[in-house]
């Protein structure tokens, strides 16, 4: 009997299917779209490998909040607190004295009493939590140091909100990391946080509160890259601090406007001549810019390891910084005065006449300020005085030496070559410039100015945490071997022998981690201690060494140069080792990216040290 219901209820079943699911349920179903989904879901899981997705759901949240806290201490700054007392000081200049010593005194007491460690705070704690600390920043004195940075700047120190702004939002950055980490979604879901993402988000919350204070995004991004070594970038913070720094400017614009803080008249073309200058400008502003660095790292030197209490020696630095101020007014009768944030005095360079003298003494007694603010322990940092300084000896350059009426282009100059002769960060220079004075005409010649700058300063910078990038020193890999460096102690392990007896074989010290394994004599690939901890302990007795064989372990001879066995370590799909075979392919030794290390930093070092006793054969 050849009838078939079955068949017959089945197609009745998928047309019942069909009919309920209607057209879509049918696209869904078409061969074509089942045999090509999956492979555009490996391509995007290719794509989004990194997964970049909880940077989406951190880095905003990140920026929102940094650019609330900005916000709140541009208000009380820049509206409530400096412009009266500017305008109390330019009316009765003995005041500086009493109110630089009272707002300095404060935030000595602050910063005393009430943090851990009175002299680490703005960007240099940032800058060291980067290098030292895995980006973990101690909140116990957030708020002290915030308000110490508040009573700094606001009474007239020789300083400007991007310390406070910097340490905000690197502290905001950390602490979220923590938060976010502990939270059930990053805990238990998809998006996972460990140790090196702090770090990210110390640099990220740090890009957001440069983004916000300066209303220029892309200066945040590039200063928080540029702002831990002298010569390299923190590349793997980027798409963070990218979302975050818009995100940043975006709110404190919701409050603030997002209009250029410095309003520059941007020249429409510069000529050849003028090219020549800005290098002979960046040249001398270079010169100067060393000589002040390293100024000002031997005072802050000097106060930090003076035994005097912190806050007496922040009183005597702000009555020698009230002195700036009240001897450049005693000469020059105005509105322009080296104390404060002094973002008017910006306008006033470049709109008011002033002689070359009056310029000079002003970026003069503007560094000796700042030396006495900084130095003796005030909480903020010199972005803007250094900038300031910088226009100042531009206009008087242009004024007296290039004979030029272009005065904002070598104010621009001027400005972009002192960043980057004193904080290292030749990059953020120039786009500040462009940024925050909209004169994107001046980036040419500020390059070149700025470039010149940072080469003729060395390595000296007012940070002294900032550091040069460690991969400098591979090139002492040149010129070595393999043979040179490797370890000839080797382990052997045979692949027939149980987990729990290879386990109970190895010394507890014992430093390796990758084990060669061989089968009658053959050498088959390599076992790890990683593998043997992922493995069950209950397991042990079943599984063999075979079972946690990884069979493609690379392979290199004595002759292979160092740099590029460094290369093959490195490789994703790599081993943290490489076993070296002779000629006859005969295992010789093991090389481990410790070995490299123990070269780089100790190159006398020698690796021939006494053979272990291997792990017994079982043939």
């Amino acid at each position: 009997m050849r009838s078939n219901p079955p068949t017959e209820a089945m197609k009745s079943e998928v047309q019942a299917k069909d009919e309920k699911a209607g057209l879509g349920g049918r696209f869904l179903r078409h061969p074509l779209l089942r045999r090509y989904v999956p492979l555009v879901h490996e391509d995007l899981a290719a794509i989004y490998a990194r997964d970049l997705r909880k940077w989406l759901v951190i880095a905003p949240v990140v920026g929102v909040i940094t650019g609330l806290l900005i916000t709140a201490i541009a208000v009380i700054i820049l509206h409530d607190m400096w412009p009266p007392m500017l305008a109390y000081y330019l009316r009765h200049p003995w005041a500086m004295l009493p109110g630089l010593l009272l707002g300095c005194a404060a935030a000595g007491l602050l910063m005393q009493y009430f943090t851990p460690d009175p002299d680490e705070h703005s960007t240099e704690e940032i800058i060291r939590s980067y290098h030292e600390h895995q980006g973990d920043v101690n909140m116990k004195g957030f708020v002290p140091k915030l308000l110490a940075a508040i009573a700094t700047v606001g009474f007239g120190g020789s300083a400007a909100l991007e310390g406070p702004s910097i340490y905000g939002g690197g502290a905001i950055g950390s602490w979220l990391w923590k938060q976010f980490r502990d939270s059930r979604l990053f805990r238990k879901g998809r998006f996972q946080l460990n140790a090196r993402d702090r770090r990210i988000l110390l640099i990220c919350g740090a890009a957001a509160g440069m983004s916000a204070v300066f209303r220029a995004p892309l200066t945040g991004i590039v200063f928080s890259l540029e702002m831990p070594y002298k010569d390299d970038l923190a590349h793997e913070a980027l798409l963070p601090s990218l979302i975050a720094s818009v995100v940043s400017f975006m709110t404190l614009s919701a409050f603030l406007g997002s209009k250029p803080l410095f309003d520059f008249a941007t020249e429409p073309s510069f000529t050849r001549r003028d090219l020549l200058w800005c290098a002979l400008l960046g040249l001398g502003i270079g010169l100067v810019g060393m000589a002040f660095v390293t100024t000002f790292r031997r005072v802050r030197r000097f106060c930090v390891q003076s035994p005097a209490p912190h806050w007496l020696k922040l009183s005597a630095g702000g009555l020698l910084t009230a002195l700036c101020g009240m001897i450049f007014v005693h000469f020059y009768h105005g509105a322009l005065v080296p104390l404060g944030p002094n973002y008017e005095a910006v306008g006033l360079i470049l709109q008011c006449p002033h002689s070359s003298a009056e310029l000079a003494q002003f970026g003069l007694l503007k560094m000796a300020a700042t030396i006495f603010t900084l130095g003796a322990g005030g909480v903020s940092a010199m972005f803007v005085p250094l900038f300031l300084t910088g226009g100042s000896l531009g206009v008087a350059f242009a004024q007296s030496v290039a004979h030029s009426p272009a005065i904002a282009l070598y104010a621009a100059v001027g400005m972009a070559s002192f960043i980057a002769a004193g904080y290292k960060t030749p990059l953020a220079a120039v786009v500040f410039v462009a940024e925050a004075t909209g004169g994107h005409a001046f980036i040419i010649p500020s390059l070149i100015g700025a470039a010149v700058a940072y080469a003729v300063s060395g390595d000296a910078s007012a940070s002294g945490d900032q550091r040069l990038h460690e991969a400098v020193k591979i090139h002492a890999l040149r010129g070595l071997t393999v043979g040179e460096v490797m370890r000839t102690d080797v382990i052997a392990a045979p692949a027939m022998l149980s987990l729990r007896e290879f386990s109970a074989t190895l010394s507890p010290h014992s430093r390796h981690e990758v084990f060669p394994v061989f089968d009658e004599g053959r050498l088959i690939g390599t076992c790890s201690m990683w593998s043997l901890s992922h493995t069950a302990p209950e397991e042990w007795d079943r599984k063999r060494v075979r079972d946690i064989t990884r069979p493609l372990a690379a392979r290199v001879s004595r002759q292979t140069c160092l740099p590029e066995a460094l290369r093959l370590i490195l490789r994703d799909d790599s081993e943290p080792s490489l076993l070296v075979v002779g000629e006859d392919r005969e295992l010789v030794g093991i090389l481990s990216p410790s070995d490299i290390l123990r070269t780089l930093f100790h190159p006398q070092v020698d690796n021939s040290l006494p053979t272990e006793k291997a792990v017994p054969s079982r043939d």
